[in-house]
């Protein structure tokens, strides 16, 4: 485990500083995922895998001044280039890992991770962690940017089924963790998995 999290940590920190700049037209794309999250005044939320927090303003936007953001990260660079950027306003910023995070079972009303999966080094224990930290009902979105297909291309490589976040795999491992797929849309323009916490 502590060799997989350097892996991610060298990976994040050698791109920290530039990361927003690589990615300058997504700030709609999680505006529009974090609407679909269908928060409410209030609540509590949590941007597992935040990276430099480019979600972090629309979920505040989404709970209110009453509610309460969280934005964790293994990287302290991204949670740095997060701070630099002003998001640090809009939530507090953890340092720590997605898969153990320091909270109570059930407190949060949802959690949204933008590009994680990849990055667990045990996905369905990560899942399971994130189904611990939320209320049953509580919802989840898995949300990147680009779809599957886009993604692939990007990398050079070939979409393959036995990606994680094709539909029949995911969908199943969700269950496993304690989660259900209610929602699933792949497309060139971003990939958006919604699930609810089951009791």
């Amino acid at each position: 485990m502590a060799d997989d999290h350097a892996h991610v940590q060298d990976f994040f920190s050698a791109r920290a500083a530039g990361w927003d700049s690589r990615f300058p037209d997504d700030g709609p794309a999680y505006a529009d995922a974090v609407g679909q999250l269908g928060l409410r005044p209030g609540g509590t939320v949590l941007d597992a895998g935040c990276g430099t927090g480019r979600a972090l303003p629309a979920l505040r936007t989404a709970v209110g001044p009453g509610g309460r953001v969280i934005g964790a990260d293994l990287t302290p660079a991204m949670l740095d280039a997060a701070e630099r950027a002003g998001r640090g306003s809009s939530g507090a910023l953890l340092l720590t890992d997605a898969a153990r995070l320091p909270l109570r079972a059930g407190v949060l009303d949802a959690v949204f991770a933008a590009g994680l999966i990849s990055h667990l080094a045990h996905p369905e224990d990560g899942l399971r962690e994130l189904a611990r930290v939320v209320r049953p009902g509580g919802r989840l979105a898995l949300f990147h940017p680009l779809g599957r297909a886009a993604l692939a291309a990007r990398h050079g490589r070939v979409l393959s089924g036995d990606d994680l976040r094709a539909e029949p795999r995911l969908g199943p491992l969700l269950a496993d963790a304690g989660w259900r797929l209610e929602s699933y849309t792949d497309e060139d323009s971003r990939f958006l998995a919604l699930a609810v916490r089951t009791s």
